[in-house]
């Protein structure tokens, strides 16, 4: 028999686990064998969309991403599927205008998303506001999240506070997202002690296990009466992934928290994921153990993977502890922003500027300077005065919700498309990300064509090429939180400068 008390589990092995540890290029084909044995499991739900993985299913797989969705959902019917919204940044890197976050949203819940867990990198509420009214219009759980981080600006009180505004805007449940594994034992049982006292709401702990931390927190967070916890399959757990699922549900065993799950049935999920990350060996995030520069710099392991690779095409790797020292500087000067996308990777392409220029904001790029705009949201703490001034002189920033100033792009995107569009969701995913959208539903047309096999072959090779260039991520930020984006154009395969759709915003 269960106990009243069972923490109940969310495996994240479809989506942040292989996300964390293989650059999000696990194939839909390689998680399907093994989905009935998952639908059978219990789980609270599976987390296996949003994130990174929307455009990398296009961009380094050749998959359909909204396909994802519905070829799991026939093979796991039982199991609640959840997926990460980056609030107003949708699964994107910028800000989106109103309806193409709303359309995003119906089509997801259409085709199965049953939870939402929707954050912003800023803990700014007003880029929340709107994702959360239309996922509770649909009928699907709104699953709020506050970003987890450490700094001046940042308590339990502080925490607390935005978990009560979330409650009041509808949140169906909280989560405590600590992407960066920064959450300690003690704190995390404090946190969610207070947030069970005062709230009248299911709470859920997601942490990293980069610091070494996690699991440790995740024991403390049931003992103070957490909800739900997030653990990875133990095949694809831990360094920067999360607490393995077996551990957890062994530690509960027999206690008033036993989560109820078979660990036999666990250990066979286990095996399989054990083999087939074999076949994706050279995505492995090189880290095999804990990193403690995660709690003297605040950095997120993928984050530090970044600055790597970023220093190595430069040459410039024996400057990497002087950038791991100046990342919490930028960071403090530009308000102790989450570092969580696309805030994570403003900071450390500002900081590695500073670094190998040898003169700190000698360049500041566009992005950086958006930011202090506040076309991202309000900073969690004031912008320091010198850098403002040096990124936007005396220019005031703005302090209204960002997307306000954004028009709609969804009939934009479709005559963009044209005939390339077979549904709302190719013009969605065109909106979102039109350099990799158009080139993929082009692939899609010459596959239709009779010319299947032979641009399958190319598509591989092209893919293959793709994949050992994206060995080590893309360190660049994200496109502008304005509307300019690259034009693909129908037809050329190739971008045809930039286009801008939204007025004044710059």
């Amino acid at each position: 028999m269960i106990p009243m008390n069972a923490v109940k589990v969310c495996d994240l092995m479809l989506r942040d686990g292989h996300q964390s540890l293989l650059a999000t290029r696990m194939r839909t084909d390689d998680m399907l064998p093994i989905a009935e044995k998952i639908d059978r499991v219990g789980y609270w739900a599976v987390e296996m969309w949003g994130g990174a993985t929307f455009d990398s299913a296009m961009r380094f797989l050749n998959e359909n991403p909204w396909e994802r969705i519905r070829r799991l959902k026939a093979v796991l019917p039982n199991t609640p599927f959840l997926m990460l919204l980056r609030g107003q940044n949708v699964v994107g890197y910028h800000h989106y205008p109103d309806d193409v976050l709303e359309r995003f949203i119906v089509r997801a819940h259409a085709n199965g998303i049953d939870i939402f867990r929707i954050f912003d990198a800023l803990n700014d509420v007003r880029n929340m506001r709107k994702a959360m009214e239309v996922v509770k219009r649909e009928g699907a759980h709104v699953q709020a999240s506050i970003c987890y981080t450490i700094g001046p600006p940042y308590s339990v009180d502080y925490f607390v506070d935005l978990a009560r505004r979330l409650a009041d805007m509808g949140a169906d449940s909280i989560c405590i997202k600590d992407m960066a594994g920064l959450i300690s034992p003690y704190v995390a049982y404090e946190l969610v002690r207070r947030l069970k006292v005062e709230l009248d709401l299911p709470i859920h702990l997601h942490s990293h296990s980069t610091s070494g931390m996690a699991t440790a927190a995740h024991l403390k967070a049931a003992e103070a009466g957490v909800d739900i916890v997030d653990t990875a399959i133990s095949s694809l757990s831990l360094t920067t992934s999360h607490p393995p699922t077996e551990t957890l549900v062994s530690m509960l065993q027999g206690t008033e928290w036993d989560t109820g799950l078979d660990l036999a049935l666990l250990a066979e999920i286990a095996a399989y994921f054990a083999e087939v990350r074999r076949r994706y060996a050279r995505f492995e995030s090189g880290m095999f153990g804990v990193d403690v520069r995660v709690l003297q710099y605040q950095i997120p392991g993928g984050m530090l993977s970044n600055l790597v690779s970023q220093l190595r095409a430069q040459n410039a790797e024996d400057k990497y502890e002087q950038v791991l020292a100046e990342v919490p500087r930028v960071r403090a000067e530009l308000g102790y922003p989450p570092l969580v996308t696309p805030s994570s990777q403003l900071v450390g392409t500002q900081a590695t500027l500073n670094v190998l220029l040898e003169e700190r904001y000698k360049v500041i790029p566009e992005e950086v300077r958006q930011y202090v705009r506040r076309y991202y949201g309000r900073p969690p703490a004031p912008i320091d005065p010198q850098v403002k001034r040096m990124a936007i002189g005396d220019e005031e920033p703005i302090d209204c919700r960002p997307a306000d100033l954004i028009p709609p792009g969804m009939e934009e995107a479709r005559e963009e498309l044209g005939d390339l569009a077979r549904d709302e969701e190719d013009v969605i995913s065109y909106a979102l990300f039109p350099q990799v959208a158009g080139p993929f539903l082009e692939r899609r047309v010459q596959g239709d064509d009779g010319k299947g096999p032979v641009v399958a072959a190319i598509v591989g090779l092209l893919l293959k090429q793709l994949d050992e260039q994206d060995a080590a991520p893309d360190t660049s930020v994200g496109p502008s939180v304005s509307p300019w984006r690259s034009a693909w154009r129908p037809g050329t395969g190739r971008w045809m400068g930039l286009i801008s759709g939204a007025g004044g915003l710059r």
